[in-house]
């Protein structure tokens, strides 16, 4: 009876073929279902999207609100009054502001635009490399590098690339350096920096130190550990990616969308500080798991 029932449920499971998880996502897709009147009425609207962000940094009057969205009175109280009923906004002293549920929600709203705004103003950058080595927990952050640029390499300027990496160690005071692969230009630039006192860490992969120590570069890689302002930390695997972080500037490096092949001629450069804290944090994450590596 026992058998008889197991084959019943086994062939139960091959047919259905259904992902443990199954219930879970059904579960998700029902609650949508069941608010997506709510949500689809409040994306649909600009002004009440344009007043909550407005209200993200602070309380406005509905006068500053007018000029923040360029819309009538007559337009924004009808909104203000839906946004009230949400429990999303409220007024006090004869200004608007968030309330705690407002807030939350704000940020959400925040973070779909600028993710959707960086993925769109670099969509190239993004479509042609391998964007799944950037961990979800950052990635889902990636609109802290919407002020960013993409350096390239042409065929007028085939060093671009390396000649801003020079560029912004030389105005830096600290440099943290994630690397996939092995430059000897790279390695003198920054040896050059150490030796004028400047603070460097490096990380690289088990495997790519083995191959340093076995190659005519050695001597380069001595210097760098026996300096008292340089770290280098070892990796049992090293993440697809690229990433140099300094105290004032970021450059991020990808694998081209095959995983396999380093993109050495494209590289997203930012100063801007949200940026500079994203690759700070990133940095971080992979040196925790890491080991100083010592002669």
């Amino acid at each position: 009876m026992f058998e008889q029932s197991r084959t019943m449920y086994s062939s139960n499971i091959a047919f259905t073929g259904l992902p443990p998880n199954h219930g879970l996502r059904a579960k998700e897709v029902d609650q949508y279902t069941r608010i997506m009147g709510d949500i689809q009425a409040l994306f649909r609207s600009r002004l009440q999207i344009q007043i909550l962000l407005a209200l993200a940094d602070g309380t406005k009057t509905l006068s500053q609100l007018r000029d923040i969205t360029g819309s009538s009175s007559q337009a924004l109280i009808p909104k203000i009054r839906k946004l009230e009923s949400s429990n999303f906004m409220a007024i006090s002293d004869y200004e608007y502001h968030l309330t705690p549920v407002g807030k939350i929600l704000t940020k959400k709203i925040k973070d779909i635009i600028l993710f959707k705004s960086v993925t769109k103003k670099h969509n190239t950058f993004w479509d042609q490399h391998y964007s799944e080595a950037i961990p979800e927990d950052f990635f889902v952050n990636l609109g802290e590098l919407y002020n960013s640029d993409i350096i390239l390499d042409t065929n007028v300027d085939i060093f671009n690339v390396y000649f801003n990496f020079l560029r912004m160690i030389q105005d830096s005071k600290e440099i943290y350096i994630l690397s996939p692969i092995s430059s000897p230009a790279h390695t003198d630039a920054v040896l050059k920096r150490i030796r004028e006192g400047v603070y460097v860490e490096t990380l690289i992969g088990k495997d790519l130190i083995g191959q340093i120590l076995q190659s005519p570069h050695f001597d380069k890689i001595h210097e760098l550990a026996s300096h008292t302002t340089s770290k280098i930390f070892i990796l049992d695997e090293m993440p697809r990616l690229g990433l140099t972080v300094t105290d004032k500037q970021i450059s991020l490096g990808l694998y081209k969308s095959d995983g396999v092949t380093y993109d050495t001629t494209t590289d997203l450069f930012s100063a801007d500080p949200a940026a500079v804290a994203w690759g700070q944090k990133l940095y971080q994450y992979y040196k925790s798991n890491a080991v100083e590596f010592t002669l």
